[in-house]
């Protein structure tokens, strides 16, 4: 759908009336620009030049300002919060910033996403689907296709830029998962970085991937910088700290700049996982008592609450449980003190994020300008999320590795559980819970479980309907327009020598006025697709294709041969069946092959082809790299945060053989500290001296740390260390044996039976001569544990992959045109 902002500048809308304060030429000049060509021409000079400047006249350029009365904009969107999670939309959980942005202002009731974190996000900024702008998954698993590829095309460019070309200064805090893996260390290049001139923010704090741990993220950036503001910190959180980043700089500009309209996008971690709220927090939501009746009756209580409160029709139905999710009446004792503790956790992480967005609303309001402010509160970027599996996981990168935690296995870490000793999710009956009434989570689009999540939005200089509600169909390429007609600025024709394709989502400030209130939507047609399962909207009615493997479950299995035709498909009338709990399919075949059509459409349209229904392999997949094929790696001294080791920005030791060989200079006394690390508390490997002894240890999920250690500590001089790893046979996640040696002789050479198949942890980094995350075992050493001694030359050397045949070819079907 294109939108009538990106129609009218297609066809050569007419430039916005240009308005200039002071006298033209003085220094204290200002002016709006065209706003549809960015950057703006320079203006001619309207001065005189001589040779001798006392015969002369200057002209100044003016400075680009916003129209007069543009808001300032705080753009807000959590992470992986259902639907029903807050307090705002009927759930149980406390969060009063979202309740008074919905007060003050509207609250949206069928405000839609893409039902997955990257896409979401990359659609949100550029206003345009999330296969446009070649997002169809997250970045992790780009595919080589134009929908899929993870690089936001420069005929895209995000709000980010439009404004801050328009005058505004625009800031980003929190999360960007928008980074293709092969650009995101420091080496660059930075384009597709927030900085970078197709996102276009004047400043970012925050990190690059899927999620981080909110006590020690070690993928925190300031711009292009990494930095460790959490060492010699103890308490220190990134929910905290966010904010009060956020705030410095809302109280920077009104000191500084204080006519100077603003964009503040805010994007915290919370409450994708890990789950890392303070032990204020937990203690104040355990004693609430909100889960002890369990997820069933949740669900009954939180469906009570959305019809009192309007966010859902009285003729709304109560979608059915799944089958294959355990009642909670059938649970053991064990397993529901386990659950409700998950579950505590969790609500505390989501209460102490709204808290903290509490602050920065409350920031903008003690500087005098809430009232010009477009406060936008997306509350979640999916559904609700089943990524914790059935029991919940104390550690993400578990399952990440095959590895399924029982209730057994969890209750070992019952106290601990969101704590920096934690990498905690919920068990998946919880996030059902959390996206009632509807069906499904996240990952599925065909559902509104997937795509359906709470939204506010307040202006009050503009918005006078105060605790109004729009249950209006509504996406997420929505914002931009939305954004752009509040701040009287055209959809840009071209920015930075690129032409831009169309917008294509629709403005939704023709909801704002009370008389409004019911008004018919504008947007009578959107597409959903993700990981093959998929759905069309069209004027009230909605086709849906649900997975045929449920999120939840991590397989290799083969998908549909024909995934396009493979699906199931559903029916539903949502004009009168708000929840998609009344399956018409076989009554109405010709109305739901219609909608199939209407979708193959779209999908050609909007870059979908080919469709596929997979998630590990194409996680695993080949990405591109700046270092093809690299396979030997040398270094020196000290290098640090260098992430992703699977696109060859550092070396990954996963599913292969491999050597890695130190030289080192040992100073008289000794020296003790780390040589070469990937990974920390939760998974990894480090290659350090404690006290002087070589050791290198393999971190297995936390489950088990497998060590190769040195009789004696190393003597004062030279010395050359050597670790070499031989792979039993080709597999994912085999075993084998290593060996240590110094100076040529073995020290330690034992088996270790297993493997880590999947992945390191995707929040910490390769580093050399030091650590600077977590450590991969804390009773060896603390971090950043720098070399005492030193490095002249560290060589790591990589055996061929050992991945087998079939699991290739399996991994190979993301690529495949079949598909």
């Amino acid at each position: 759908m294109i939108s009538a902002l990106a129609v009218a500048a297609i066809l050569g809308a007419p430039a916005m009336a240009q308005q200039v304060t002071g006298t033209p030429g003085s220094a204290g000049a200002t002016s709006t620009i065209d706003g549809r060509y960015l950057p703006n021409p320079p203006p001619p000079f309207r001065g005189e030049i001589n040779p001798n400047a006392v015969d002369s006249k200057p002209y100044w350029p003016a400075i680009t300002v916003p129209p007069k009365g543009a808001p300032n904009v705080l753009l807000i969107m959590t992470d992986d919060v259902g639907f029903s999670a807050p307090s705002t939309f009927g759930g149980v959980i406390p969060t009063p910033a979202l309740d008074r942005i919905a007060q003050t202002g509207l609250r949206y009731t069928a405000f839609h996403t893409t039902a997955l974190c990257s896409p979401t996000r990359a659609a949100l900024l550029t206003g345009r689907n999330h296969h446009s702008v070649s997002t169809g998954v997250v970045v992790d698993q780009a595919t080589g296709y134009p929908g899929y590829n993870s690089v936001i095309p420069r005929d895209a460019v995000a709000i980010g830029e439009i404004l801050r070309q328009n005058g505004y200064d625009t800031s980003w805090y929190g999360k960007d998962h928008n980074i293709p893996q092969w650009e995101g260390s420091q080496a660059g290049p930075f384009h597709n970085w927030p900085t970078g001139p197709i996102k276009g923010f004047d400043y970012y704090y925050g990190f690059a991937g899927d999620d981080t741990s909110q006590w020690q993220p070690n993928n925190l950036f300031r711009n292009t910088t990494p930095i460790q503001p959490f060492l010699g910190n103890p308490g220190w959180n990134l929910i905290t700290a966010m904010a009060d980043e956020a705030i410095g700089r809302i109280k920077m500009l009104n000191e500084v700049q204080p006519d100077r309209p603003f964009m503040i996008y805010y994007a915290p971690g919370g409450t994708h996982s890990p789950h890392h709220p303070t032990k204020e927090w937990v203690d104040k939501i355990s004693n609430m008592k909100l889960f002890d009746e369990g997820w069933n009756k949740l669900r009954e209580t939180i469906f009570a609450n959305q019809k009192k409160l309007g966010v859902i029709p009285q003729s709304a139905q109560l979608t059915a449980w799944p089958k294959d999710l355990p009642q909670w009446d059938t649970l053991s004792p064990e397993a529901k003190k386990l659950y409700i503790r998950q579950a505590d956790v969790y609500a505390a992480y989501l209460a102490y994020t709204d808290n903290e967005i509490g602050r920065v609303i409350q920031a903008i309001a003690d500087a005098g300008k809430l009232d010009n402010t477009l406060v936008i509160y997306i509350s979640g970027d999916n559904g609700s999320s089943p990524e914790g599996t059935v029991h919940g996981l104390f550690n993400e990168f578990a399952v990440a590795n095959a590895v399924n935690p029982t209730v057994e296995m969890n209750m070992k870490f019952y106290d601990a559980w969101g704590s920096d000793q934690t990498y905690p999710h919920y068990a998946v009956g919880w996030a059902w819970a959390w996206d009632t009434p509807y069906q499904w989570t996240k990952e599925v689009a065909s559902h509104f479980g997937g795509t359906r999540n709470g939204m506010a939005i307040a202006w009050p200089a503009r918005i006078k309907d105060a605790g109004g509600i729009r249950n209006q169909f509504h996406h997420v390429i929505d914002v931009v327009p939305t954004i752009l007609e509040a701040a009287g600025l055209p959809q840009p024709v071209n920015v930075n020598g690129v032409a831009q394709k169309p917008i294509e989502g629709v403005s939704m400030a023709y909801t704002w006025d009370k008389a409004d209130a019911n008004a018919a939507g504008q947007r009578t047609t959107q597409y959903f697709e993700m990981f093959g399962s998929r759905a069309i909207y069209h004027d009230g009615w909605i086709a849906s294709a649900p997975p045929v493997h449920a999120p939840w479950v991590f397989t290799l299995d083969k998908p549909p041969a024909d995934v396009m035709n493979g699906f199931p498909w559903e029916l539903y009338n949502i004009s009168e069946d708000w929840t998609q709990s009344n399956n018409l399919a076989a009554k109405m075949p010709e109305k739901l092959r219609a909608m199939q059509q209407l979708f193959a459409m779209e999908a050609a349209k909007y870059q979908v082809f080919p469709l596929a229904d997979t998630r590990l392999e194409r996680f695993i997949s080949p990405k591109p790299s700046y270092t093809p094929g690299r396979t030997l790696f040398t270094y020196s001294g000290e290098v640090s945060n260098v992430p992703f080791p699977e696109t060859g920005s550092a070396p990954s030791l996963l599913n292969r053989s491999y050597t890695i060989t130190v030289e080192v200079e040992i100073p008289q006394g000794g020296a003790e500290g780390m040589l070469m690390t990937d990974g920390g508390r939760f998974a990894g490997y480090g290659f350090y001296l404690l006290k002087g002894r070589p050791v290198f240890t393999w971190n297995l999920v936390g489950l088990e740390r497998v060590k190769w250690q040195a009789k004696e500590a190393l003597a004062p001089g030279k010395h050359t260390l050597q670790f070499d790893w031989k792979v039993d046979s080709p597999g994912l996640g085999k075993g084998g044996t290593a060996t240590l040696k110094v100076d040529g002789m073995v020290a330690d050479s034992h088996p270790m039976p297993r493997s880590l198949p999947i992945t390191l942890m995707w929040d910490e980094t390769f580093n050399v001569g030091l650590d600077t995350g977590t450590s991969v075992d804390d009773q060896d050493y603390q971090v950043p544990f720098k070399f005492t001694g030193r490095i002249n030359k560290l060589t790591v050397k990589l055996g061929p992959s050992e991945i087998t045949v079939a699991e290739k070819e399996k991994i190979e079907k993301t690529r495949r045109d079949k598909q």
